[in-house]
């Protein structure tokens, strides 16, 4: 049986050679068959998938018009840089994949950008602040409305509900962090797993600063969901270090590019920072009202925020272009198809009036004379005594001068606790926490104990610390103390404001029994309190935050100079210490050794400028000034001091340089040239010569008896020259600067045919005719300018520019304009020309005379050779080569501030080319006004050599003559 068998298998014997053919046929079958279902049956789907994956629309970014002075000087330019876009290119088996994915790379992106002292840029409103907590950067309002809209996903602010419009800071991250947002950190159940985290390049625990940032990152890339291939741009200007790290590593950071973008690029000049503003990433707001304007404006459009660089906006922004480029399943562009490319068209550039040779000097004069000023004031002494009730007189004392370098942050207090501290401010910040102890313990008695005393009946110094915490802190700085709720009318309420005859614990506890306290500002238990446990909350909430308040903290430093628990030398080495000034100087070894006093080095580096009037924002520390031509209304000049830097605005916006100039006493973010508005003081004289001529009550032979004293009104009115000028007429009125002449002047306008005076008669013909002038409306200067305010009360007060009358140095500048040019009324413009990037002129923008003041020619005549005297009788300008005619004036302000110095006028004086205003807020008199106006006409007319104009040192002459 066995034979047969095997007799049958060698009969069907196959070669081997047969049974490899057949394996062969049998697979080649099965391929045949796979590729006939890829190519033929399914091959058009996975085409079209394949290029949907990977052909793209690429932005090619325009670049933004420059910004020219009169002279083709560049002002704002563009400067080739690099930015770091991310898109959502990738396909994910699950939403926690993409979601570990975009954070992993998000994250390592973020990392490579710190270690190369980069950071990602994007507009968020949400910032980790000094404490480590989680705040907004914006007030509430619109613009955070809005962008709580966009996190939470509501296309209409209206939209969002209760809670998401009452959401903190805190819940916002919480919100997108979570599962309902970027997933960057979840917990429980749903919690990463080590393996996971490891896997994407993410650490097992994040910073408040790391799930910010990669927020930021998310909520960027989260806007362009609707087209998942639209890059967003994460961070702009990066290092070349950056850039090189990123390309070595890009095939592993999905999305990731590197593009080729510019950066604005300002003249190193902080005179021209306030003309010219700065560029940012818009805001939504911004987006909105822009988009009206020009739909295609991205998401991550940079736009002008301030400035000229703001009102040009729309004609400085270019125009973007596209291509459509083939890219792999990382974003690597493998073909770029050169027949869709649509060029990017740049923007419009923009020719200024203004001459910036000019605008920088004058800046350097107005620094020079406020500093001059600030000298000859201060005195070596601990205080000044107000009772001597003359602003004139006012002293500075040198221990005011050092508090100013802790109170203006010229020194940070808050690095005297690092741990890389000097020996000296480890010295300071020991003797502050001693300090800090026993005022706290005061105010946890006064908070908590038993019968407190009125806060008037305090000491001056707990008198400041408890009214800086309930009107400063508790008010108007946290929002505890709710200024919508309190009733004014309240009587608890008017003892704490009008004369503190209350304790600040009776008040808070009172408050709370009214409702006044904001109980969700510091609690999250507040609808279940009852008052006593809602003022133990906010005692406790009080004193820890103190703790780390650094304007508090400010306010004990200042009163442990005044009991020499601490010195001015420690802190003026301080400024050594921490780099405002260099140890390479001739001073710092002398003021260390104690051969030179703190009171003589501060007197020297703010003679040499190295300290600024500025910097210790006392008074004076600012001053403006505005030119034109006065035939076209140009602005040739338009400087405010103190400037500020925009290079460290623009771009990646220096944030720490930002919050200090928001916080500045000085306020180089408020234009003083643009913004700031005062009485005019006796300027305004000129415009009453014109309604008292125009209106028939004085005329060329008109004389008045000044005694001394106006006495028709009540009370009366002093004439400056308290002996009166006796007999006068227009022009030696003018001259004269004389009160009485000018509030007759009023007074008569005021009159009706039978001799009654009305203050609205009178105040109605002083409006009429400032309106003819153009002091009643704004000058049309292109950048942010104050409404002026006409006088509307105290009508004979009025027409020596008292009364409510406030303009702007702009203001002042076309109103003395109008008067060198006998009646034409310009809008003031700082805009010349438009160009394309060709050079082709666009527009040109013609001089506009909004108004002819229509009064004779001998109204004019008097006037001109009034102010004309007005300068030949002021020694401030003797031997200045160019005959000038002015006007000065002299705001008071009260007994415990210094008057402003103001100076209106143009040359040369017979046939004027340029008018002139000039204000040094808190200048002391009208003198030193005219000091800065001889400087800059010795330099615009070149009639002096320019280094004895511009020293770069403080003033050596001052004046107190205030003459008006």
């Amino acid at each position: 049986m066995g034979t047969k068998i095997k007799r049958f298998f060698k009969k069907i014997r196959i070669k081997r050679t047969t049974v490899l053919v057949l394996v062969f046929v049998f697979m080649s079958a099965t391929l045949v068959r796979q590729l006939f279902e890829l190519q033929i049956i399914q091959g058009q789907d996975y085409i079209s998938k394949f290029e949907s994956r990977t052909t793209k629309k690429r932005v090619i970014k325009s670049t933004r018009g420059n910004i020219y002075d009169r002279n083709g000087e560049e002002l704002a330019t563009n400067v080739l840089a690099y930015s770091v876009t991310l898109e959502d290119n990738g396909t994910y088996d699950s939403t926690r994949e993409k979601n570990l994915t975009l954070n992993g790379v998000a994250y390592r992106v973020l990392k490579i950008l710190q270690s190369n002292g980069d950071s990602i840029n994007v507009s968020f409103h949400i910032v980790v602040d000094d404490n480590g907590n989680y705040a907004f950067d914006v007030d509430e309002g619109f613009t955070l409305n809005r962008f709580k809209a966009d996190i939470y996903g509501e296309a209409m602010i209206d939209n969002l509900t209760t809670k998401q419009k009452n959401a903190t800071a805190d819940e916002m991250i919480e919100y997108m962090s979570g599962s309902k947002g970027f997933s960057i950190v979840l917990y429980g159940d749903n919690a990463y797993t080590k393996e996971e985290l490891e896997s994407h390049g993410l650490p097992e625990s994040l910073s408040k600063q790391d799930i910010l940032d990669l927020a930021k990152i998310r909520y960027a890339l989260s806007t362009n969901s609707f087209k998942k291939y639209m890059a967003v741009t994460i961070a702009t200007n990066v290092s070349e270090k950056s850039v090189a790290a990123l390309q070595e590593n890009q095939a592993e950071l999905q999305g990731i590019d590197i593009v080729e973008d510019s950066v604005r690029k300002y003249i190193d000049d902080p005179s021209m920072g306030p003309i010219l503003g700065y560029t940012g990433q818009a805001s939504a707001e911004e987006l909105e009202e822009l988009r009206k304007k020009n739909p295609d404006y991205s998401n991550d459009a940079i736009v002008g925020k301030t400035g000229i660089e703001k009102y040009m906006e729309t004609s400085l922004q270019g125009t973007d272009g596209e291509e459509t480029v083939t890219v792999d399943n990382l974003g690597k562009v493998l073909k770029i198809d050169s027949d869709t490319r649509i060029e990017p068209v740049a923007g419009n550039d923009t020719y200024l009036t203004i001459d910036s040779s000019w605008q920088s000097a004058i800046y350097q004069i107005l620094k020079q004379r406020v500093a001059g000023i600030l000298l000859s004031k201060i005195e070596a002494t601990k205080t000044y005594d107000y009772s001597v009730n003359d602003a004139a007189q006012i002293k500075i004392p040198i221990y005011d001068v050092y508090n100013a370098l802790v109170s203006n942050s010229v020194i940070d207090i808050s690095k005297f606790s690092e741990e890389g501290a000097s020996d000296t401010e480890k010295n300071l910040y020991a003797k502050f926490q001693q300090k800090q102890q026993q005022v706290f313990d005061t105010i946890t008695n006064r908070l908590t104990g038993e019968n407190p005393p009125a806060v008037k009946d305090e000491d001056e110094q707990i008198q400041e610390y408890l009214t800086y915490i309930c009107d400063d802190l508790l008010r108007d700085t946290l929002g505890i103390i709710s200024k919508n709720a309190i009733d004014t009318s309240d009587s608890i309420y008017q003892k704490w404001t009008t004369d503190k005859d209350i304790s600040l614990k009776d008040y808070l506890t009172y408050a709370a029994g009214q409702n006044w306290i904001d109980i969700s500002r510091f609690s999250t238990e507040g609808d279940y309190l009852d008052s006593n446990e809602v003022y133990e909350a906010l005692t406790n909430y009080l004193i820890d935050y103190l703790k780390t308040d650094n304007s508090f903290s400010k306010i004990l430093y200042k009163y442990m100079l005044q009991e020499d628990t601490i010195s001015g030398r420690d802190l003026c080495l301080v400024l050594y210490d921490q780099g405002v000034l260099s140890k390479d100087d001739d001073t710092y070894e002398a003021l260390a050794s104690g051969s030179m006093t703190a009171y003589d080095f501060m007197v020297n580096k703010i003679y040499t400028l190295e300290i600024e009037p500025a910097q210790l924002a006392l008074e004076p520390c600012s001053a403006s000034a505005v030119i034109t031509d006065v035939n076209t209304g140009d602005v040739l000049a338009c400087v405010s001091y103190p400037g500020y830097d925009n290079n460290r605005l623009v771009n990646d916006m220096d944030t720490a340089y930002y919050a200090k100039l928001s916080l500045d006493q000085s306020s180089p973010f408020y234009n003083k040239a643009t913004q700031q508005t005062a009485a005019p003081g006796s300027t305004f004289k000129i415009l009453s010569t014109i309604a008292g001529m125009a209106e028939g009550v004085i005329d060329d032979g008109t004389y008045i008896n000044c005694t001394g004293s106006f006495d028709l009104v009540t009370p009366p009115i002093n004439c400056w020259n308290k002996q009166g000028h006796g007999d006068i007429e227009i022009r030696e009125a003018i001259e004269q600067s004389c009160n009485y002449y000018f509030n007759m002047v009023g007074f008569k306008l005021g009159q009706d045919a039978d001799g009654n005076f009305s203050e609205n008669r009178s105040l109605s013909v002083l409006q009429k005719y400032a309106s003819e002038i153009g002091l009643d409306k704004k000058t049309g200067i292109e950048i942010t300018e104050s409404s002026p305010q006409v006088s509307n009360s105290y009508a004979v007060p009025s027409y020596i520019g008292q009364g409510t009358n406030a303009y702007t140095t702009s203001q002042l500048a076309r109103y003395a304009t109008a008067i060198a040019t006998s009646g034409n009324v310009y809008d003031l413009t700082l805009l010349d020309r438009q160009t394309n990037s060709k050079g082709e002129v666009l527009k040109e923008y013609e001089p506009n005379i909004i108004n002819t003041i229509d009064v004779s020619q001998n109204v004019w005549d008097d006037i001109h050779d009034g102010m004309y005297r007005v300068v030949q009788t002021h020694n401030q300008f003797n031997g200045l080569g160019v005959d000038v005619a002015g006007k000065t004036g002299t705001a008071e302000v009260n007994v415990y501030h210094p008057n402003h110095g103001m100076f209106i006028g143009y040359a040369p004086a017979s046939s004027p080319q340029y008018a002139i205003a000039v204000r040094i807020e808190n200048g002391y008199s009208s003198g030193n006004a005219c000091l800065a106006a001889d400087d800059i006409f010795k330099y615009i007319f070149e009639l002096a050599d320019e280094k004895s104009i511009l020293t770069g040192v403080a003033a050596s002459d001052t004046s107190d003559t205030s003459n008006d």
